[in-house]
């Protein structure tokens, strides 16, 4: 085999077996730097957006609240007595922060096997498909982001029970995201990419 076909084929397997790039876009306060950055997020939650009905600007703006598109973030450690390793906080993973038993649900729902929180084709069907669900069976709708975001945080039954009622701090949260969609939406759509 000559060299320069060794170098290629070294090249290509090299190339496939690189790491994701699980770093956040520089300017997470533009929606359209974030896709013109990473235009595979834009093509993505388009995609999850026709197939479940959430908006791409509910999906961008639940993301930057969960995980500030970063695609491998997970909670924090706790310690005991402020130095002994206690394990992380929650299972939550990946762009869309989904909990170990949850993403095992939408796995199971879908079929989709290969699914990976760390990959945003997945964790956006996953947004999609849980805030499709909770619209309908919490009749919120698709493009409510502020609460959408409050039913995804405190799980479908939480919100049923007015969990998020005695937590101020997390209705504060939920009015962010809901801001944050509407900038996202009107910033899209005038670079015309909505």
């Amino acid at each position: 085999m000559n060299k320069t076909l060794r170098a290629l084929i070294l090249l290509v397997f090299v190339a496939g077996c690189g790491s994701s790039d699980h770093t956040a876009p520089r300017n997470l306060d533009n929606a359209c730097d974030i896709v013109s950055q990473r235009p595979a997020y834009l093509k993505a939650m388009k995609r999850a957006e026709r197939r479940w009905g959430i908006p791409v600007p509910v999906q961008m703006a639940t993301i930057h609240q969960e995980s500030k598109f970063i695609g491998n973030a997970r909670t924090p450690y706790r310690f005991a007595l402020g130095v002994i390793p206690m394990g992380r906080q929650s299972s939550a993973y990946g762009y869309s922060q989904a909990l170990d038993g949850t993403w095992d649900e939408y796995v199971r729902a879908t079929g989709n096997r290969r699914a990976k929180r760390d990959r945003i084709e997945d964790a956006t069907d996953f947004m999609g498909w849980y805030m499709n669900a909770t619209a309908r069976s919490l009749n919120i709708p698709h493009s409510d982001a502020t609460n959408q975001y409050l039913a995804y945080h405190e799980g479908r039954s939480g919100y049923a029970r007015g969990s998020h009622n005695g937590k101020a701090w997390l209705i504060t949260v939920s009015q962010n995201v809901g801001a944050r969609a509407v900038l996202y939406d009107a910033q899209l759509r005038a670079c015309r990419k909505r």
